[in-house]
């Protein structure tokens, strides 16, 4: 292809997690990269296998775009004299352009005209500026982890071994380190490990082939998916995979090879959970599945290397998953041997956190939340929440737990069903835990759903009690998430809860380990939801300044909250959302340090503000009504009704009047105005045109 440009980093093999994110990341670089050196080109494609980052681009333009650049000068009033002749304002200024004054041009900007210059500067050829831009590039690729090796300086995800670079199917000469670039890649490290010369991007894919390397992920995750499908179809299963587990082993492979196995049936007993961990987590192997759902026992493991002998491969992964599952077959008869509720007192050795106490202690007081938050929002769940908290951990001191930390609350589930546990109350200590990941499945009962509340409360409390809250992106805790977690559960559930009563409950029970005052504790945790929250509505396509005015007047009522936000994303469409925002931010503008006072009807003089208490008392009680009854909308349009007294009252009286009680007494029925909208949202927040 005609000016194609092909970019190959050849490397040891670099972790299947970083390499999805790279491919993503390297677009991302390339694209703002030529962008900014104006230099047209096509489509971008990013390409990655375990050994290999590749880069090609279509069309890319042999030189930059002509930039013209814009100089301005001196003002045009100060560089022509009485008559007419150039200053030395003028001339200094073309000479430092190095053009005549002749040359210049005048510029109209805000602030008037100015003499200006306006050159055009060439563009450089492609050719000369891609060394700079590929090695950059390749400097630039972000990875959570790199390394130097050797006694290089450079640093990467794995060590680099060759670099191929082509641009119109010319060599781009570019040294790193100590390796030269070249029109060379390397197939397969054990079934092809020579080098082969390539012309560009489809010659390149054709013989990466050739030589066992399948370059395109997007060909290998098809592959992989079908003929693992296929293998499972011919013992009569299916293939059970989540996207993350397919994502992952597409980027572990070069050249996929499905190897099918299987396992004795005797371990089918042991909970669906622990042998999909076990296979998927631990092994990266396909489960296989019949028509519902239930486990064949067999897997589907996916091979980086095609043997003389694929039922050797087979028996190898065979003999590696049984010692898994022996190991889970062990535990799971052990454990069983303790009943849950006997594991709750070995907490007690279990440390939560250092300054935080023990497990146990952790136990106590978000069951006691828990029980509190149930008397609140449903009442009849209370016994079942007590004993779902109370159990919530346990499973933490199993045999099963400790060797596959991924099953927590999973084997509590299960170990409380063998133990004869309700099954509400054995679902809750799975759902406890829920979401699991930000935007993963919620507790689908109420039983789960509080006891989870609980347990993420006293953890995000906590350690903002112990001053140790998420800083910039370090959030070692899940803090977070556990927020997110918190509101989607309110949300969800419609439960009618403060977060104030939340937050004051949690403190009580971490009095002892508080390392601040509770008071700044609470604004700190109140601030942190806001934030979470904030982002959450944002994204959700709200108008950022609808969601700040909202949540500047309220967040302890999370269900009110959503409310208030949507029905003032609709009252934005009313004519006199504008005019009513810039009505109260006058009042505010005018309150700023003012102390609530009493209004005295007989102070009240002037036409208008007479006009403005009568029309306010009127609409207050309204007004009032509407947000009891959580008709918001129908509240804004009742305070849309103030706007004509106030604008009068602005524009007829004086209230910073010199009568100190007069003053006061017009300052105070601002203030009552002000507190009325406060009960929906800060309008202050508003952006307003006025």
């Amino acid at each position: 292809m005609s000016n194609e440009l092909l970019f190959e980093i050849g490397t040891e093999e670099i972790p299947a997690g970083f390499l999805s994110k790279a491919v993503v990341d390297m677009e991302d670089i390339i694209r703002k990269t030529l962008t900014e050196k104006r230099i047209a080109f096509e489509q971008i494609r990013c390409l990655a296998t375990p050994r290999r980052l590749v880069l090609s681009i279509a069309d890319v333009a042999p030189k930059q775009d002509d930039q013209t650049v814009e100089k301005l000068g001196p003002a045009k009033k100060a560089a022509f004299d009485e008559n007419g002749q150039p200053t030395k304002a003028a001339l200094g200024f073309a000479r430092g352009q190095g053009v005549d004054v002749s040359q210049l041009e005048t510029i109209v900007t805000d602030k008037g005209e100015y003499l200006g210059a306006r050159k055009t500067i060439a563009g450089q050829p492609t050719a000369d500026l891609l060394p700079d831009i590929l090695k950059n590039f390749l400097l630039s690729i972000p990875f959570r982890k790199s390394m130097r090796w050797a006694a290089y300086d450079l640093r990467f995800a794995r060590p680099v071994h060759w670099l191929l670079a082509l641009y119109d199917g010319k060599t781009i000469p570019l040294t790193i380190e100590d390796i030269e670039s070249g029109n060379t890649s390397r197939g397969h490290r054990f079934m092809s490990p020579a080098s082969f010369a390539v012309s560009g991007l489809e010659d390149y894919l054709k013989k990466t082939k050739e030589h066992f390397v399948v370059a395109d992920p997007a060909e290998r995750k098809k592959l992989i998916l079908e003929e693992a499908q296929k293998a499972a179809s011919e013992v009569g299963g299916k293939l059970f995979y989540t996207d993350d587990l397919l994502e992952t082993i597409t980027f572990i492979v070069e050249y996929p090879v499905i190897v099918r196995g299987s396992f004795h049936e005797d371990y089918l007993k042991i909970p669906k959970e622990v042998l999909t961990t076990t296979m998927i987590s631990h092994q990266k192997y396909f489960p296989v599945v019949n028509n519902e759902g239930k486990l064949l026992p067999y897997f589907i493991a996916v091979s980086n290397t095609r043997a003389r002998d694929m039922d050797v491969v087979a028996r190898g992964n065979e003999r590696v998953l049984q010692a898994r599952l022996a190991d889970a077959s062990f535990f799971f008869e052990e454990d069983k041997k303790i009943p849950l509720e006997n594991r709750v007192e070995s907490l007690k050795k279990v440390v939560f956190h250092t300054l935080l106490g023990t497990s146990h202690k952790k136990v106590m007081r978000f069951r006691k939340l828990a029980v509190k938050i149930a008397a609140k929002v449903k009442p009849s769940v209370k016994k079942n929440v007590d004993r779902a908290a109370l159990l919530a951990k346990a499973d933490l001191e199993s045999l099963m737990v400790g060797e596959f930390s991924e099953l927590q609350g999973i084997m509590g589930r299960e170990y409380a069903l063998l133990a004869g546990e309700k099954p509400e109350i054995a679902h809750a200590i799975y759902e406890h835990y829920l979401p699991i990941v930000a935007g993963g499945d919620l507790p689908q009962t109420d039983e789960g759903a509080i006891v989870g509340l609980a347990d993420k409360m006293d953890t995000i409390v906590g350690f903002f009690a112990v001053n140790m809250p998420p800083t910039g992106t370090a959030d070692p805790y899940a803090l977070r998430r556990q927020a997110l977690g918190i509101i989607n559960i309110i949300l969800s559930r419609g439960y009618a809860l403060s977060l104030n009563f939340l937050i004051d409950e949690c403190l009580d029970s971490l009095k002892d380990v508080l390392k601040k005052p509770a008071p700044d504790v609470k604004k700190d945790v109140l601030d942190f939801f806001r934030g979470r929250l904030q982002n959450q509505l944002i994204s959700q396509g709200y108008a950022y300044d609808t969601v700040d005015a909202v949540l500047a007047s309220d967040i302890d009522n999370l269900v009110s909250v959503i409310e208030k936000v949507q029905a003032l994303q609709a009252f934005r469409s009313n004519p006199e959302f504008e005019p009513i925002s810039i009505a109260f931010k006058r009042i505010d503008n005018i309150l700023k340090d003012f102390h609530e006072g009493k209004v005295d009807v007989n102070l009240l003089s002037h036409d208008a503000e007479i006009k403005l208490f009568s029309t306010f008392e009127n609409i207050s009680t309204r007004v009032e009504k509407g947000i009891a009854e959580k008709d918001f909308i129908a509240a804004l349009n009742k305070l849309a009704a103030l706007r004509p007294s106030v604008d009068a009252f602005f524009d007829n009286v004086m209230v910073m009047d010199k009568d100190e009680n007069i003053r006061f007494n017009r300052l105070s029925l601002l203030a009552d105005i002000s507190a009325l909208f406060h009960k929906i949202a800060d309008f202050s927040k508003i952006v307003t045109a006025g």
